[in-house]
């Protein structure tokens, strides 16, 4: 074996890892226990039995630590949120390379709920720990790898709408997806809700409890799901283990639709994607708009070798911590920028005009700047123009000006 594809689904109740090698998957509690007397590690069931016989000191919650810079207190010794990440994923990712018997990673995707940035760059500095190549490891949404569990199945799933519902021990979540085709490329249009009526799973160890949570996803359900044409719906999380409970919501939504369940259908659907990265051809020709990635293309009108044209530094569908430019620009009779921003419906593009103050005056063509556009997150455009002077004849000044642009 040359190396292991790997799909990571990333929460704080829970951790999935999936393996392309096989049919064995792996799904434990977020968590981890160090041993008091020994310099030994625990992850998942194994570190709440070590902690409840109290020869271990258990740490969980830990997507929540990276993201708010926490830390946590073990034997006198002060571990941060990256220390206690890192050491977690090591003992995941060795179930299955103990498991095929290869330490060798060739793609590590991890999916999470949202991609943040703090947890995005604490993610990204783990890679040199976890036996796979820096540019072997992406970080994706929970979006973004049902799009691809979901683009994975028989194209009559997802010729309509495909809907879903995630119900685990960090609540009640839906997922809708669609295509949408007629395009220059199809496009596939993805978005997610936190649902307020969500329940602790704990309430279905009673009989009325139960009632009471089949009560909620019916609302739930005939709120979201009627009157709209679906392929197929599909339900994850622990809390669709056993649907003893759910009656009522199974004759809901199974009423002249597909109904899966999947167990692993984020870390599946992460894995599809690292086996879709190592093809020189995607098997998904689609542009994806989900969280994760822009839903606006950021152009520039400018002139080049005489001819005028429009410069894209972004493009919709482009991973948006990933995506971005540096333009080198020489500006004639202005002392502005203008950025084009076209989402999809191009009914609504928008231009967006950066005035350069406090740059200095020069004769026309001979003010060089360099443009930097980045994004804060899918949303949120940032701009960064700096003075680049002129050869010998303009030394280049501290000019420099900032924006940050809601696409």
């Amino acid at each position: 074996m040359d190396g292991l594809i790997l799909g990571l689904d990333l929460c704080d109740a829970y951790t999935q890892l999936v393996c392309d090698a096989g049919e064995k998957s792996w799904i434990m509690p977020t968590v981890i226990c160090k041993k008091k007397e020994e310099d030994v590690w625990l992850v998942g069931e194994p570190a709440y039995a070590s902690a409840l016989k109290g020869d271990g000191i258990i740490v969980d919650k830990l997507v929540k630590l990276v993201k708010k810079d926490g830390t946590s207190t073990i034997a006198g010794i002060k571990y941060d949120g990256m220390q206690l990440m890192v050491r977690f994923l090591v003992q995941v990712l060795r179930l299955a390379q103990e498991e095929y018997g290869t330490d060798k990673i060739k793609k590590l995707v991890i999916t999470v709920p949202k991609v943040e940035i703090r947890l995005l760059e604490c993610l990204r500095r783990c890679g040199e720990y976890l036996g796979a190549d820096p540019e072997g490891i992406h970080i994706v949404s929970h979006t973004e790898s049902f799009i691809y569990y979901v683009l994975s199945q028989k194209r009559e799933v997802w010729t309509n709408q495909v809907g879903m519902f995630d119900l685990s021990q960090d609540g009640l979540c839906y997922y809708e997806m669609k295509m949408q085709r007629g395009m220059r490329q199809n496009t596939v249009l993805a978005e997610w809700e936190r649902l307020e009526e969500s329940f602790d799973l704990n309430i279905l160890n009673s009989d009325k409890g139960a009632r009471m949570a089949d009560k909620i996803l019916c609302s739930c359900g005939s709120r979201l799901i009627q009157k709209k044409l679906y392929s197929a719906i599909f339900l994850t999380g622990k809390g669709f283990g056993n649907l003893n409970w759910a009656d009522n919501f199974m004759k809901l939504i199974c009423s002249r639709r597909k109904v899966y369940m999947e167990d692993t259908l984020f870390a599946s659907g992460a894995m599809y994607q690292g086996m879709d990265l190592l093809r020189e051809k995607s098997a998904y020709p689609y542009t994806c708009i989900c969280e994760g990635r822009l839903d606006s293309s950021v152009s520039m009108k400018v002139l080049s070798k005489g001819q005028e044209s429009q410069l894209f530094l972004a493009k919709a569908g482009d991973v948006w911590y990933e995506a971005g430019a540096d333009v080198e620009m020489i500006l004639d009779h202005q002392d502005y920028l203008e950025f084009m921003i076209t989402p999809l419906d191009s009914k609504k593009k928008k231009l967006m005009r950066m005035v350069l103050e406090g740059f200095p005056k020069r004769d026309d063509k001979t003010l060089k700047v360099l443009v930097q556009v980045g994004f804060l997150d899918e949303r949120t455009m940032a701009v960064t123009v700096k003075d680049q002077g002129f050869g010998e004849f303009f030394p280049a000044t501290e000019a420099k000006i900032r924006q940050e642009v809601m696409l």
